[in-house]
């Protein structure tokens, strides 16, 4: 899947609808690019490997998506999969869509190590983040967007 490896925009125009990323969103995160639906968003957590997929739509539901929608963020969960696999080799991968904290529509995609501070329990509310050093980041977004490009 081709990936715009440019950064995110805090306004994205999909159709003649604003995108606008939650804030507590673009506060957690950085950016990595685009995907023909989502935006692909690293979490600023270095205790975990962790993706986020944000569909640019105003979806708080995977219902609220049109069947071709629905199939291109499963396309786009599948292809983040296997980018978490190569970029750091977890034992596995948790991919999920909880919206209990913020109703913005967007998917988890976390590497989970058996030796990972919150195994085999769920990463959210674990302890406190430990945002990643900048070059740290700025590698980490490289490789998964050329893992993405070459998707």
């Amino acid at each position: 899947i081709p990936l715009v490896s440019q950064p995110i925009q805090d306004l994205v125009l999909v159709s003649s609808m604003p995108f606008l990323l939650d804030p507590r969103l673009a506060a957690d995160t950085l950016p990595v690019g685009d995907l023909p639906l989502s935006s692909v968003l690293l979490m600023n957590d270095s205790r975990f490997p962790w993706l986020i997929l944000v569909p640019r739509s105003e979806a708080s539901e995977l219902t609220d998506l049109s069947a071709a929608e629905a199939g291109t963020l499963m396309d786009e969960m599948r292809v983040a999969t296997r980018v978490m696999l190569a970029l750091a080799r977890p034992d596995k991968v948790n991919v999920g869509a909880l919206g209990n904290q913020l109703p913005q529509l967007h998917i988890h995609v976390v590497g989970r190590f058996r030796s990972d501070p919150a195994w085999p329990g769920p990463v959210w509310g674990h302890g406190t983040s430990l945002p990643y050093p900048e070059h740290a980041a700025a590698s980490l977004i490289e490789r998964a967007a050329a893992l993405f490009a070459a998707a």
